[in-house]
């Protein structure tokens, strides 16, 4: 039987706005479109894995309200346990605000809600859950608190953990140095770095995946979006992985695609660089299309751009 795959994080309702381009501050645009879609970083990682096929439970808080029972349903029709995603009484539900270009660049602003009552208590309640994981996912759109706990009970439990670091912030080398596996995007590694943001090419991916590795990561892949990812293991490993070209539509939760088939990749045993060339793909096929959740692919749409 194979071990699932547990999500820890963030389940949101994005509210989804598509206009030409995105407001300046204090302008006000037109914008073309409106829709509603199941989101957060963490229900996107748990879709991403169940709809590669693979067995993944999701460890959440929603609110008593509406959208809450909406974010649960959605993640059971999308094929994933939800056994552990509890209701945080009086509080609402996550959710996120999203305006998208004609580009498929996007801007969000996230309320966290009752994604913030996650506590490291409720990881006690779900520690059979976790114990059983081959792979625990995890993000910072809850507590750094949680997190920290969360970190320590996986590398306790020897159970690999990847940590998305999204929203970006810095870390504490106590936190690093549990993490597996780290994934953080241009923006994320200079944040983590106590850097600037800026654009990266592989030669400067290579620098902060190595400091990074200094703090006590054991693994980095720099997700850099259309420029590839870099890849710094701990087996020696240091190659940059080419993107896959497609056209976007909406970047957003591109990176949770990316997670999702890394973690999957790695469970069905391929090694790291093959793991991280298919989670590209992953991605890659999830920015053709509009939504968060519902651009997730599956494996023969990952497969059949891989061939390609």
């Amino acid at each position: 039987m194979r071990r699932p795959i547990v999500v820890v994080g963030s389940t949101n309702l994005d509210l989804v706005c598509t206009g030409e381009r995105i407001p300046a501050p204090g302008e006000t645009v037109t914008g073309e479109n409106f829709q509603t879609f199941y989101g957060g970083k963490g229900a996107n990682q748990a879709v991403a894995v169940a709809r590669l096929g693979y067995p993944v439970s999701m460890v959440a808080k929603v609110g008593d309200d509406e959208f809450g029972t909406r974010l649960r349903r959605g993640l059971r029709e999308a094929g994933v346990n939800v056994a552990t995603v509890g209701t945080a009484a009086r509080v609402s539900s996550g959710v996120a605000l999203i305006l998208i270009d004609r580009q498929g660049q996007n801007s969000i602003t996230v309320i966290p809600g009752a994604n913030g009552k996650l506590l490291p208590r409720d990881l006690e309640k779900a520690l059979p859950r976790l114990r059983s994981a081959g792979m625990i996912l995890t993000q910072l759109e809850i507590s750094l608190e949680t997190v920290e706990y969360l970190c320590a009970t996986a590398y306790r439990l020897e159970v690999p953990l990847v940590l998305d670091p999204a929203p970006a912030r810095q870390l504490p080398r106590k936190v690093l140095s549990k993490v597996a596996i780290l994934t953080p995007n241009e923006t994320e590694s200079c944040t983590l770095c106590g850097l600037d943001r800026r654009e990266l090419n592989s030669a400067a991916a290579a620098e902060l995946a190595a400091m990074l590795q200094s703090q006590g990561a054991r693994n980095v892949i720099v997700k850099m979006g259309s420029n590839g990812a870099y890849v710094a293991a701990a087996n020696g490993l240091r190659k940059l992985v080419p993107p896959f070209k497609v056209r976007a539509v909406d970047t957003t939760a591109a990176g949770d695609a990316f997670n999702g088939g890394l973690a999957v990749a790695l469970m069905q045993g391929k090694n790291f660089e093959e793991a991280v060339r298919f989670a590209a793909a992953v991605g890659a096929v999830s920015v053709t299309r509009l939504g968060a959740q519902p651009s997730m692919p599956t494996p023969r749409e990952v497969n059949r751009l891989m061939k390609q």
